[in-house]
């Protein structure tokens, strides 16, 4: 019955609404923001540079990035490309890009409305997302409350579910680990972690992400290199596979434009709701909503543009393609076997189990942002949420792949349904906060905002003088 249920859903969601959801409100942000104005990489990294600064109710803008990639970089950039080319072969990394760039302006535009909306808690830490800027932007507090369910069913509960499986399958394949030992495991890790709140998630991550990162980034361009007289070919198989011109099958092209933007959505996150929370959490400097929306564009950009690149080259390399089943992270680690012999399974085991822990303690911060909406954020709340996330990722490292991931995708599709509709409709309020951004940098000043320095819809708590 459940599993009706969730390909019910997942049939509509999945169904090219939303993907049409995604591609359109990319291209309407990008167009309303000034394309050219809001795409500044350069920008973008500069606000790196004193970007550890916080004070004692925010994290630094810096924690916030890696909170918000320790989400980001799990079993999406891994088992998710595996996913991805399986199902919908070497074009789907294709979209997979395409997707990335037109999610930094919708997660630009996600960014700045956490910050602008963000409130203080019970303990005097900022909290903020999607369901806070529901609320008071658009005083639609059913609206808010759906938000808020979904985002504890998807990132609460089943996401961490979804990053379990891929750790304990990984570690299964590669030493015969059994899963519910690795589960225990996870859960016993996790635990201790989580216990120090966000603060102690920010920290685990401001360390974790970039050692991960950079390790990964260095395997796959060492694996590029070595194979570089293939680089040519394989780029023409993924741009003439992303339009289905080398394929028989009629249904090609649509089979690489649906999973590549689904997997790259669930990787990047961009859209979905999720990365406001981050976001909200953070002390930026400049001291503007803009700054922060601007750092995030860059999490999308590190996530898929480098991160999923890197996996997608390692696969198709050792020639992966489309096939008749689901691929996950054995894919991935087969290819690694093939690039790097016997150590390439220990690599990916080792890799898929701290990208996804990261993502596991990750997702268990957005779920108790929210918490406050519903006066739960003391200590019988957070106790009864704990568990209940516990319990999942038990139950995540014993499941089978394509349920994990149907239930990942129906809970991601429903978020990100009401957060684009929630953003688009917040659309003015975004342009003039952004633009008050770019006309003090023009001017010459270090951006700062505050209450009525433009117009917004609805009310802010945290920005007043």
């Amino acid at each position: 019955m459940i599993h009706d249920i969730v390909s019910a859903v997942n049939g509509v969601l999945w169904g090219w609404l939303l993907i049409a959801m995604l591609i359109l409100a990319g291209i309407w942000f990008s167009v309303r923001l000034g394309g050219v104005q809001i795409f500044q990489f350069r920008h973008m990294f500069s606000l790196l540079k004193g970007s550890g600064r916080h004070d004692k109710a925010g994290i630094s803008s810096f924690q916030a990035l890696c909170t918000s990639l320790s989400a980001r970089v799990g079993t999406g950039n891994l088992a998710g490309v595996a996913v991805a080319i399986s199902l919908g072969g070497a074009g789907a990394v294709f979209w997979m890009w395409v997707i990335a760039f037109l999610g930094m302006a919708t997660g630009f535009a996600e960014s700045l409305l956490g910050q602008l909306y963000k409130v203080k808690d019970g303990n005097g830490e900022y909290r903020g997302g999607p369901a806070y800027y529901i609320q008071q932007g658009l005083n639609k507090r059913w609206l808010a409350i759906a938000f808020s369910l979904c985002l504890f069913l998807g990132y609460g509960f089943i996401f961490s579910a979804v990053q379990a499986n891929s750790i304990t399958d990984a570690l299964n394949h590669a030493y015969g680990i059994p899963t519910l030992h690795a589960g225990v495991v996870i859960i016993m890790l996790a635990g201790v972690i989580v216990i120090g709140g966000l603060r102690g998630i920010a920290r685990f991550s401001e360390w974790m992400i970039p050692f991960m990162g950079i390790s990964y980034v260095l395997v796959a361009i060492g694996i590029t290199l070595l194979n570089i007289e293939q680089v040519p070919a394989l780029l023409y198989n993924i741009i003439s596979s992303a339009f289905g011109l080398q394929e028989a099958a009629g249904g090609a092209f649509g089979a690489a434009l649906k999973h590549g933007i689904q997997r790259g959505l669930y990787s990047n996150e961009a859209g979905s709701g999720s990365v406001p929370h981050a976001a909200a959490s953070a002390t930026p400097n400049p001291n503007h909503p803009a700054s922060q929306g601007y750092v995030q564009m860059l999490g999308v950009f590190l996530d898929t543009m480098v991160l999923c690149t890197c996996t997608a080259m390692i696969i198709l390399l050792a020639g992966g393609s489309q096939g008749e089943q689901m691929e996950g992270i054995r894919l991935t680690q087969d290819a690694m076997a093939f690039h790097l012999g016997g150590g390439g399974n220990d690599f990916v085991a080792a890799a898929i189990s701290l990208f996804a822990f990261t993502s596991v303690v990750a997702n268990y911060a957005y779920g108790e942002s929210n918490l406050h909406m519903f006066k739960l954020d003391n200590r019988a709340g957070r106790s009864i949420y704990t568990s209940g996330y516990l319990a999942m990722i038990l139950w995540g490292s014993m499941a089978s792949l394509p349920q994990v991931w149907a239930m990942a995708d129906m809970a991601l599709g429903l978020m990100t349904v009401i957060n684009i509709i929630a953003i688009v409709w917040l659309t003015p309020t975004i342009v003039n906060v952004s633009r008050d951004y770019l006309a003090q940098r023009q001017a010459g000043k270090t951006p700062e905002y505050r209450d009525g320095n433009c117009e917004i819809q609805g009310n802010t708590q945290q920005w007043r003088s």
